[in-house]
């Protein structure tokens, strides 16, 4: 996932970096949910894509709009030694980001117009305690939250999902990365992501490239990889959860062709970007989840999701429940041309089918498939909730028919036009577009 934040001169410019500055005393919001039936008191910490790096000298930024500073960031090495990211006060969480927690709840606002910046979007990882993040173990586990999307318009994506982060950020296996966890450095995902301005504990410099249509992004030689497991990617009119599988274990720097980048080497890379997902409107269901639908997007909903392993020790299947206005909602199910079985959740079988069916390239099973998913969600994952715009795809695989031109089963994937989803027009329009999570909750199977 690629997300924004507008850069602008000043001593609250948004930036990146790896070493922890001193300037300002780190504050992580709080935020409880519940584990086994016990309430827990733990807290989020904001990506250090999103704060302010600097000099180590002084506060002259490292980074400013979509370039680094040539001075302070000649090469690689030189930048990661010269250059820290810095904490995030309490005043800041609301005023500069747009997040706010209450309680079970948080809420993510699309823009915030601070003082000395405009931040678009944001990301959050949630903690164990102020050093490392909270490691989730969902195997034969069932994993359950409220959300409220009902302020999103299409083209954006209010987002919860789990990835094979280090808990401590990296500060074990990264001599340069003294940040850590606490500040909310060490992110990947299946896309490789190479917009991340410091990975393994290194300036992403190297290649570095400024986005042609983003004035606040661009992207570096390296990519960070790891496995996913998409929960809810989303807006008020479409939904999707999907699994994404690596051939590599956990945290995995990349270059090259194993970044898997757009293009002839999308498939070549570690990591499965397509992901086996289960989108209702994209199987065909495309009267289930919106506003007024079975699944109402125009209210609050609570999204179950269950780690099966039909007692086998490995995870066979990955189901989904609603519950909403008192009533449980099983997950939509959907037949395939040519195929007697009916799917209502994901497991091997559905996989292999629903590529087949779409004519899609099952880079899912080639990199391993439900094993590979059971791999890592047995090493744990870390909670991530985010809120973005699209800049390469204007969302419109999530929302939208994508390919622009096809007619193809499975290019259509929900109601929005092939025009929507400019950033441009969306961070203009609907700046104060929001999603709620609340009440996340993990426990044994039907336990909720």
């Amino acid at each position: 996932m690629s997300l924004a934040v507008v850069f602008l001169l000043g001593f609250l410019a948004v930036s990146h970096g790896q070493q922890a500055g001193t300037e300002t005393e780190e504050y992580h919001l709080p935020l409880t949910w519940e584990n086994g039936g016990s309430s827990v008191s733990a807290s989020v910490v904001i990506d250090s894509n999103w704060r302010w790096t600097h000099s180590t000298e002084d506060t002259t930024n490292c980074y400013d709009g979509n370039e680094w500073d040539s001075t302070l960031c000649p090469d690689a090495d030189t930048c990661t030694e010269n250059c820290a990211i810095d904490g995030v006060d309490q005043g800041t969480w609301g005023d500069t980001y747009g997040i706010t927690s209450s309680g079970s709840q948080i809420t993510l606002t699309f823009v915030t117009e601070g003082e000395y910046s405009t931040d678009i979007g944001s990301r959050v990882f949630l903690m164990a305690d102020d050093d490392n993040y909270q490691i989730f173990n969902l195997l034969d586990q069932e994993f359950s939250f409220d959300v409220d999307a009902s302020n999103l318009p299409c083209g954006l994506n209010g987002a919860l999902y789990f990835v094979s982060m280090d808990e401590d950020g990296g500060t074990s296996k990264y001599s340069t990365n003294t940040a850590g966890a606490k500040y909310g450095t060490g992110y990947c995902d299946a896309q490789c992501p190479h917009d991340v301005k410091f990975i393994a504990g290194k300036a992403n410099v190297e290649g570095w490239n400024p986005s042609d249509d983003d004035p606040n992004a661009g992207t570096g030689d390296l990519g960070a990889c790891c496995h996913e497991m998409d929960i809810w990617e989303a807006n008020s009119m479409a939904q999707s959860y999907t699994t994404h599988v690596c051939s590599v274990d956990g945290y995995t720097p990349c270059t090259g062709t194993d970044c898997g980048d757009n293009g002839d080497d999308r498939y070549s890379g570690v990591c499965d970007k397509d992901g086996c997902d289960f989108a209702s409107y994209r199987v065909g269901q495309t009267d289930f989840c919106g506003s007024g639908l079975t699944v109402d997007s125009s209210s609050t909903i609570t999204v179950i999701t269950q780690f099966i392993t039909g007692g086998g020790g490995g995870l066979q299947e990955v189901r989904r429940i609603y519950q909403q206005g008192g009533q449980t909602i099983q997950n939509a199910p959907v037949n395939f041309p040519g195929d007697v079985d009916e799917y209502d959740s994901i497991t091997e079988d559905y996989c292999v089918d629903i590529k087949r069916y779409f004519g899609d390239t099952n880079d899912f099973d080639a990199k391993g498939g439900m094993s590979g998913m059971s791999d890592a969600l047995s090493k744990g994952m870390v909670l991530v909730m985010s809120l973005w715009d699209d800049h390469y795809a204007h969302m419109l695989w999530l929302d939208s028919t994508y390919p622009e031109d096809s007619n193809e089963p499975g290019a259509l994937r929900g109601p929005c036009e092939t025009s929507s989803g400019n950033p441009e027009e969306i961070e203009s329009q609907f700046p104060g577009s929001t999603v709620t999570f609340s009440n996340i909750k993990l426990g044994p199977i039907q336990s909720y």
